[in-house]
Parts: structure tokens; C-alpha cells; sequence
């Protein structure tokens, strides 16, 4: 799915802000309650366990979690970024390198996150938004293209979201005309800031359904000519930022990524997408001051945050696994090349990506990690077999390593 300008052919209503009602957006609290409850519930699960493992633990936990939120983020828009360097800017930011990565984009990326959950009391306004999608493109370019970089798009054609082959495009929805951004973006600025948990102005709004409404209400005003995406997912992170500041005033913000928002969206994209397209589509006009009922959306996006808190919960306790299996590694006698192969495989695995490399640790992987010889190799594999730190599977040439965590599966080719 990409998106693009292009001359705009029909002028009758299709899209959300061209609803009478528009952009007073409403959903079914009762109906949705349940669904709110669950959340809340999961939520409190994973803070939860993030308190009880421990200050240093939960310090590695929020790093790679908000390493992966920030592969997320970017992979939903078809950018596929480099692990170490987004492993280098997520380290740097939060003290544990003296400097970030190369790639300015990745550095750029990890800032605004950083920004919006960190700094979630200071006000969501134009200029932290323009400031925003200017860190998203460094050199004033996205790809090859030339795109207007830390102000509005301004440009004369229709912005629309389009997929499909050059020719064969299905248009999924267009946004405002350019010139009417900045008089749309206005309310949108002003509602987050009297809806803000904190020192609200209007009624009480759930966290999360405040979450849900905001990135719709940001995607479908499409204000930039690129990065509304991951600008959008930021806006997200700093609602929830706020919501658990409001319930919790000694809680981080930086605790808010580890929620796996951006995660569980790239996990269902399809569904992401379709969910915010319906939502985006006139269903029915309605009466002039009514509200545009965004049930559906709502119900969708909390579902999601509920299932981004159970994966984390999974995150956490595959932490207190790695702790386990570190200090019966340290208490077996091991030599150096054992303990720096044991924690490249405790890095490359997971629960759900297997306890090691794709296709298994061998003895020729081993020799090379370390600089050992082929039968220096096999015999300290044997040793870690031996000593229950290891598990095997397959035999002669087939045979493979992995580290022995209960739950984590051997990966294969």
C-alpha cells in the first residue's frame, strides 16, 4: 500500500471528513466495555511482571522491545530497517552508548519515539509535529523522491492511499485538499489537549479508546506528505503515555512501548489497514451535529493493544528464562568460547523464533564464531550437551544446537 497524489475525479461523499458530523467521532462505551476491561487487566499483567523482575532485567526488556517497536513502526510502511543500527540509536538514547548509529533515519526514527513517550506532558502541537516528520527524513527525501520535509503538504492534487499494479490502482481513501490541512489539524490539536487524562477539560475518556480515536482522527487529516504513519503511531504512544502517567505518576513513559502497539499492527496489517479504511469510508451520511460512530475501529485498535500486552507478557517472562539459563551457565565451569556462543544464541532466539540461529547452531557455525578448530568445536558442544545447557536434534550432518529454555522451539531452515 503506498501513498500518492493524484488528481482528484469525484466530488461526492465518500470519506470520513466529508460527513456532515465530522470530526466529532463517538463510540459505544457500554458495548465496548468488556473489551476495555480485558485491556486494562492485560496491561496491569505486564506492568506487573515488569515490576517484579527487577530494575536491570526490565532496563533490557524495554530496550529490545523498544528496538522491535521501532522495526514495527517502520516495516508497516514497507521500510525495512537495519537491526544493529536500530539497536545502536535505541542504546544511545537511553545512555548505554556514547553515540548513536550511522543512519540518520533510524536516528531520526528513535527520536521522535523517544519524544512522544518521554516527553508526553509537554504539548502536542504544529511545530513538535513538523519538527517530528522533519526527523523522519534527514535529507529531505523519501527514497529518491524530493518531499516537502518539516511543514504541511501543500501540494494542488489529492492525497490517496492506493495499492494495487501501476494502472490497476484500487484507491482505499483520500485525504482533505491541501488546503484545508491546517484548518483541519486545529481541532484535532485542540481535542488532544482537553481530552489529555492528566487535566482534562471534557469528560473522562478511556486511555485507550483516546488512543484509538486519535490515530484515526490523525490518519484520516493525512497533514504530511510522508511519514503520517509513523507519525500517527507516535501520536498513539503519547496518549498512552499520558493514560498511564494520569493513573500512575511515578510510571516512565518509557514503559508505554512496551505495550507492542506497532508490533501487533505489522502482525495484522491487513486487518489494520481494512479496520482504518472502513472507519475512514462514509458508511451513512447521518444528520447534520450528530457524531460519526467509529465502534468498530475502537473495538478493533483495543483488541489490539490487549493481544500487543499478552506478546509482551511472553517478552518478559523469555527475560526471566535468559536469567536463568545465565546463571546455570555461570555456575557450570564453562570456558570463553562456550559462554560467547551460549549468549549469541540466547540473543538470536526467542519463544517464538526458536532458541538460536535459523537452522540451528552446528559445529562449523561454532567453529567460526569462536576461531576454534572443527574438533575443538564438536568437543565443547558436547560439554554444553552434557551439562543440559544445549538440546539436539537430527543426527550425523543433520545435527543441531540450541540453547535448552523450556518453550522455545529449534528454528529450521
Amino acid at each position: 500500500m503506498q501513498l500518492m497524489p493524484t488528481p482528484t475525479t469525484s466530488t461526492q461523499p465518500r470519506y470520513i471528513w466529508q460527513h456532515p458530523a465530522w470530526p466529532a467521532l463517538a463510540f459505544d462505551a457500554a458495548a465496548l466495555a468488556p473489551d476495555l476491561d480485558l485491556a486494562r487487566l492485560e496491561q496491569g499483567k505486564l506492568l506487573g511482571l515488569l515490576n517484579a523482575i527487577g530494575m536491570a532485567q526490565a532496563q533490557e526488556v524495554r530496550r529490545e522491545l523498544w528496538v522491535q517497536e521501532a522495526l514495527a513502526t517502520a516495516a508497516i510502511e514497507g521500510e525495512n530497517l537495519n537491526l544493529e543500527s536500530v539497536r545502536s540509536s535505541v542504546a544511545h538514547r537511553l545512555g548505554l552508548a556514547d553515540a548513536p548509529s550511522h543512519d540518520r533515519h533510524v536516528d531520526g526514527l528513535v527520536l521522535v519515539m523517544q519524544d512522544a513517550m518521554e516527553n508526553h506532558q509537554s504539548a502536542l502541537d504544529l511545530d513538535r509535529l513538523c519538527r517530528w516528520q522533519s526527523a523522519l527524513f534527514p535529507g529531505g527525501t523519501s527514497g529518491l523522491a524530493r518531499i516537502a520535509v518539516g511543514r504541511l503538504r501543500d501540494h494542488a492534487d489529492a492525497m490517496q492511499i492506493v495499492s494495487g499494479p501501476l494502472g490497476r490502482e484500487v484507491v482505499h481513501y483520500q485525504a482533505p485538499p491541501s488546503n484545508q490541512v491546517a484548518q483541519e489539524l486545529a481541532p484535532f490539536l485542540a481535542w488532544f489537549a482537553s481530552t489529555r487524562p492528566a487535566h482534562s477539560t471534557a469528560p473522562v475518556l478511556h486511555g485507550v479508546a483516546r488512543a484509538a480515536l486519535a490515530h484515526l482522527w490523525f490518519e484520516s487529516i493525512h497533514p504530511f506528505e510522508d511519514g503520517n504513519g509513523r507519525l500517527g503511531r507516535a501520536v498513539v504512544d503519547m496518549a498512552l503515555a499520558q493514560d498511564l502517567y494520569a493513573r500512575d505518576p511515578d510510571a516512565s513513559g518509557s514503559l508505554v512501548r512496551v505495550f507492542g502497539m506497532a508490533r501487533q499492527m505489522l502482525k495484522t496489517r491487513a486487518a489494520y489497514y481494512d479496520g482504518l479504511n472502513m472507519a475512514q469510508r462514509i458508511q451513512q451520511p447521518g444528520p447534520q451535529g450528530g457524531a460519526i460512530d467509529v465502534t468498530p475501529w475502537v473495538r478493533w485498535f483495543v483488541e489490539a493493544f490487549t493481544q500487543g500486552c499478552i506478546t509482551c507478557q511472553c517478552v518478559v517472562k523469555q527475560a526471566l528464562d535468559k536469567s536463568a539459563f545465565r546463571l546455570q551457565a555461570a555456575q557450570g565451569g564453562l570456558n570463553a568460547r562456550q559462554h560467547k556462543v551460549l549468549e549469541r544464541l540466547l540473543e538470536a532466539g526467542s519463544m517464538e523464533l526458536g532458541g538460536g540461529f535459523l537452522g540451528g547452531m552446528t559445529s562449523d557455525k561454532y567453529a567460526k564464531i569462536t576461531s576454534a578448530s572443527k574438533a575443538t568445536a564438536t568437543r565443547d558442544l558436547t560439554d554444553l550437551l552434557a551439562k543440559g545447557l544445549l538440546r539436539v536434534e537430527g543426527v550425523g550432518k543433520a545435527t543441531r544446537y540450541a540453547v535448552n529454555v523450556p518453550g522455545w522451539s529449534q528454528p529450521v531452515v
